[in-house]
């Protein structure tokens, strides 16, 4: 039996899917999170019989008659699949709302079971609701539910079972309308607005008027102003990295380090005596790479935890209202920042969020410039270079997003440019959830499933890559073992010097860190084990040494870097293409392959352009005059912004076609 589990966004519909099949799918106080259906058996605490109950989470829609592409996926879905009965989960803090839905879905002759949710909220705020007088009303069972506690979760499947094979009738005889006809399908809603307020007014009692001025809104009133709302945002976005990178990150690592110090020394031990070949592969390539890479994992799990509270707690919902005037004006909306927000976590579901956008341009130019924003796989290289040259100063990861942010925004306007977007007028809606504080269990929970995921790519994709770095690094193209103070006759180092040659413009020309680059594009947290790896560095995870001042750490001194190299590198690695993951999500979002490669450009011309600016002026400003390679680097974005120039003439004319004729087909407006 297939369960179809449909509502309104922020219902609370993806909290009871859950709940009930024992999945931690992403929950969110703001439309988009759910972007496509996901299918689980139902537990047998729950399901009481011995056929086996699939449950279907379906994204949040406010209609039957599709707007958005995920309210396409739920109306297809429960029109074309037929599934053998409906959860329909209610907000039952905004009745009237929600029902407007659920009307549409009783006239779909498919067994509906209405979960009256967060029923709790209700009895705090002294607000009574009719259960049974609503049941009889819409003429299908209604049960309370608040699904972060479980309850009443049993007696909504049990229902669900029982009503299974009954057919559904609808509560009211809906005339026949043409769809195509807007003025009856305007008469038709009106009727539905009609029909649901009178039910709402028979059926509930509320003690407080929504049209009241509440503490929320007062809160809002600050939260969302258009000037106080971005310092707030950046305080709290300080406030995250401090804790997270500076405070109770480090001194949760300084514990894991230690475990993994010892590990690798008992590693050692038991080849001392052995094959050097295989001390440095196991000891220093596998067991020190990786380490370098898990050992920054308790800050990732910090800014986790952090960024889970803050989404369900409300904050999160109100970032959009505050960013999307701003956005409007660089072409895109508020709802471009939900995958930006998505993507600190990693850009991979970012990208695909982008999907929610209905404005074709503007979701392609979205899943495009996402990835600016650092996502978990760049917070260890960001926390590295930070401990080795800053001081663990608070300010650069903080600095690092805010950049990504003003990244964004140009690269919003240079898409805007070239595709000849007109700045036109538009609304953007959005419920804002109520404050509430945020459950520690399900932050944890999500702080965990990330962490899963941290260290299974830790254990497959690092682990593979670190082996072959160091595989290449030992062995010359004759594959003769490279001899002590040899190393660029390695095969690692003649691949990475031509590569290294174009770096030199930006400060960091040494073929070691071009490979860490280089070995970047398949995982950003590459680069720190590439590093460890291509320098031998298995102890620069030491968080008390990374808080040494300046370059006079082992780190800092080993890679030669300066203060302001250190940053253009560090700007280089988080600014340019993600990995090739993220890449083929953007391919699959964009489905245009002139768009793809013109994410690639603008993200590899981003960030060599940032690099360049950051490491000149730096110099400039330090005092050691410009740096070397200014002609040759200057030359290089010269033809970057020509190409640029020469790709808008041309195109310009057939971006507007093109968009104009996919707006047609999908029904988008500009």
């Amino acid at each position: 039996m297939r369960i179809a589990f449909a509502g309104n966004p922020n219902s609370g519909k993806t909290t009871m899917y859950n709940a009930l099949t024992g999945k931690n799918e992403r929950v969110g106080n703001w439309a988009g999170v759910t972007i496509g259906r996901k299918e689980s058996p139902i537990k047998a605490d729950y399901a009481n019989t011995t056929e086996e109950l699939v449950a279907v989470d379906l994204p949040g829609a406010y209609s039957m008659s599709p707007f958005t592409p995920e309210e396409s996926i739920t109306s297809g879905y429960v029109r074309d699949e037929h599934p053998d009965a409906i959860i329909n989960i209610v907000d039952a803090t905004n009745l009237s709302r929600s029902l407007f839905f659920t009307t549409q879905l009783l006239e779909l002759g498919i067994p509906v079971v209405v979960a009256l949710n967060k029923s709790d909220i209700n009895e705090k705020q002294h607000t009574k609701i009719d259960v049974d007088k609503l049941a009889e009303k819409l003429g299908c069972p209604v049960i309370k539910t608040v699904s972060t506690d479980h309850k009443g979760l049993q007696d909504v499947v049990k229902a669900a079972v029982s009503e299974n094979g009954k057919g559904q009738k609808a509560p009211y005889m809906q005339a026949e309308i043409n769809l195509h006809d807007k003025e009856a399908v305007d008469a038709e809603d009106r009727k539905r607005f009609a029909f649901v307020n009178k039910i709402v007014s028979e059926v509930e009692q509320r003690e407080v008027h929504t049209n009241e001025r509440n503490k929320q809104d007062k809160i809002d009133a600050v939260i969302t102003n258009k000037f106080v709302g971005i310092v707030i945002f950046a305080v709290v976005m300080w406030a995250v990295f401090w804790v997270s990178q500076s405070k109770v990150g480090p001194w949760i690592a300084d514990w894991l380090v230690g475990w993994i110090e010892t590990f690798q020394g008992y590693v050692s031990g038991l080849l001392d005596g052995g094959s050097p070949l295989l001390q440095a592969i196991l000891a220093d390539g596998i067991v020190g790479g990786v380490g370098a890479v898990v050992g920054f994992l308790p800050l990732v799990m910090v800014m986790y935890f952090l960024i889970a509270l803050l989404e369900d707690c409300g904050y999160m919902a109100r970032v959009s209202v505050v960013m999307d005037p701003i956005f409007k004006r660089v072409g895109l909306s508020g709802k471009s920042i939900i995958p930006i927000i998505i993507g600190t976590g990693c850009g991979i579901p970012g990208i695909m969020a982008s999907r929610t956008i209905r404005d074709e341009r503007e979701r392609r130019a979205t899943a495009m410039l996402t990835t600016f924003m650092p996502c978990g796989a760049k917070i260890p290289v960001i926390a590295l270079f930070a401990g080795a040259f800053f001081a663990g100063s608070s300010w650069v990861g903080p600095v690092m997003y805010f950049v990504g942010i003003l990244l964004i925004f140009l690269g919003a306007l240079l898409i805007k440019w070239i595709t000849g977007y007109k700045y036109r007028k538009s609304f953007f809606i959005m419920e804002l959830p109520n404050y509430k504080i945020p459950s520690l269990k399900r932050a944890c929970f999500s702080m965990l499933e990330r962490a899963k995921a941290y260290i299974k790519k830790a254990a497959t994709i690092i682990l593979v890559c670190n082996c072959v770095v160091q595989l290449m690094q030992t062995f010359n193209w004759h594959f003769q073992v490279v001899a002590e103070g040899a190393e660029d006759t390695s095969i690692l180092a003649t691949i990475a010097s031509p590569f290294a040659v174009l770096l030199i413009p930006l400060g960091f020309g040494a073929w070691q860190l071009a490979a860490a680059a280089i070995t970047g594009f398949i995982a950003k947290e590459n680069v720190v084990g590439t590093l460890a790896v291509v320098y031998s560095i298995t102890n620069f995870i030491d968080t008390d040494e990374l808080a040494l001042t300046g370059g006079a750490n082992q780190v800092a001194m080993t890679m030669g870097l300066t203060t302001v190299t250190a940053l253009a590198y560090l700007m280089f690695n988080l600014y340019t293409p993600p990995c090739f993951a993220a890449i083929g999500a953007m391919n699959s979002e964009m489905k245009s392959a002139k768009w793809l490669w013109a994410a690639i450009g603008l993200q590899l011309g981003t960030g060599y352009t940032v690099a360049f600016l950051v490491y000149h002026i730096g110099s400039v400003i330090t005092g050691a005059g410009i740096g070397n390679g200014f002609v040759p680097g200057l030359i290089a974005i010269l033809c970057m912004v020509a190409i640029v120039i020469f790709i808008a003439k041309r195109s310009r004319k057939e971006f507007d076609e093109e968009y104009e004729l996919h707006s047609k087909g999908t029904g988008a407006t500009a």
